[in-house]
């Protein structure tokens, strides 16, 4: 991103629930150690963690990619994976597509993307059917 002081990706492998929550528990370390507000450092980590279970969940993987500018924090969630067929019902709580497996482990509540939304200060979410879906969440440092 054009006028990044800090970006970085990470891979999010499908189905690999043993390392869920590393890649969004780097990103709080790393915003942690440069002084982000505590408020937005919270919700970022709550809308990256859900981002990421979303990757291992759902997708076939992908990337969370974290970009700073002086002013906001960009998320952005993007992967190869089946796309969401009706956003608008992905996008209520309690709506999931979660397998049975995840289920079994305590995930696939259908709190991901609504939990996305509410903690983001701007939220968009793209997705096409067998292609992929990208997620992009702004939190302002001003």
């Amino acid at each position: 991103m054009q006028g990044s002081i800090l970006s970085h990706s990470y891979d999010v492998n499908a189905g690999e629930f043993q390392t869920a929550g590393d890649a969004s528990a780097s990103i709080k370390r790393k915003l942690k150690q440069i002084g982000v507000n505590s408020t937005v450092l919270r919700r970022i980590a709550v809308a990256s963690y859900e981002a990421e279970l979303n990757l291992i969940i759902h997708s076939h993987g992908g990337k969370l990619t974290l970009d700073m500018t002086p002013e906001a924090i960009i998320l952005t969630s993007s992967d190869v994976g089946p796309g969401i067929a009706d956003i608008s019902k992905a996008m209520q709580e309690g709506y999931s597509t979660a397998s049975e497996e995840a289920r079994d482990l305590g995930f696939g509540a259908g709190m991901g993307l609504p939990n996305m939304k509410r903690n983001a200060d701007t939220f968009g979410i793209e997705s096409e059917l067998g292609k992929g879906t990208t997620i992009q969440m702004g939190f302002s440092l001003k």
